[in-house]
């Protein structure tokens, strides 16, 4: 796309060895996207922005012949590393939104999980309007925490990484662009028949878990934090230790897929 990215595409380098802590996409969600797409075994799959293969494991699984890109080496050996654990072939690919060319593809389903608020949004549906194939379609994945009475802690979480992100000064550059919704970029863009679908779950999820996920984003990544990290991991578990009960918080999370394809 030879345009300059505006973020650093190793910015998520120390971050890579806590990804497993992040939530994971269910099994039923997926299988959900490949009926509405149509997807059928051995069809292409780009998983753009991959991490550490949380979408393009389970598309593999399900039998689809999955590339895993992402600018980071260190996701892409997580990836590598999962795809042999979960006994799948995934291809690995080097780059990002800003390296897709005309010549990739075609592709039948393009995946982005929790990503696309790192590239430039209209440019990147613009070259996907290019090597996704006729029919095809394109899949955003994120998740959202419902306002409920087990997810107090949640706001906590936030509110702490918030804080030292802008102590450390990157809050500004955590996203690229006005909008955090994916609409109206879709909606001006070639992909405007939106679907969306959603999956909720409720977990358990430990102390250590949370600060795990916690340095698995980029403004709270050790690297970012510097010498801040011992005094952020402190304050970060004295603050969500009084909604444990017995060691335990309980998570209600939505997984959410919002499917975009041509009308």
């Amino acid at each position: 796309m030879n345009q300059v990215r505006p973020y650093d595409p190793h910015r998520f380098q120390s971050a890579a060895g806590f990804y497993h802590h992040r939530l994971f996409y269910p099994d039923r969600l997926i299988r959900r996207v490949i009926a509405l797409t149509g997807l059928a075994p051995g069809e292409a799959v780009l998983d753009l922005g991959t991490g550490p293969g949380l979408l393009a494991v389970p598309f593999a699984a399900a039998g689809m012949a999955v590339t895993a890109a992402d600018p980071e080496p260190l996701m892409l050996d997580a990836a590598a590393a999962a795809a042999q654990a979960a006994n799948v072939t995934v291809s690995l690919w080097q780059g990002g939104s800003y390296e897709l060319t005309p010549q990739m593809g075609p592709y039948r389903l393009v995946t982005i999980g929790r990503a696309f608020h790192w590239m430039d949004r209209a440019a990147t549906l613009d070259m996907l309007d290019r090597i996704v194939a006729p029919g095809g379609a394109v899949a955003f994945f994120h998740d959202a925490h419902p306002d409920v009475p087990e997810n107090r802690w949640f706001r906590t979480l936030r509110e702490i990484s918030d804080r030292y992100s802008r102590d450390v000064g990157h809050v500004a550059d955590r996203k690229v662009g006005a909008h955090r919704r994916y609409e109206p970029y879709l909606f001006a863009s070639a992909f405007s028949q939106l679907d969306g679908l959603s999956v909720t779950c409720r977990t358990e999820i430990t102390l250590d878990e949370m600060v795990g996920r916690a340095y698995s984003m980029s403004t709270c990544a050790p690297a970012r934090l510097g010498d801040r990290q011992a005094a952020f991991e402190s304050d970060l578990r004295a603050a969500l230790t009084p909604f444990a009960t017995d060691g335990k918080f309980i998570e209600i999370a939505e997984m959410v897929a919002m499917v975009a394809r041509r009308p």
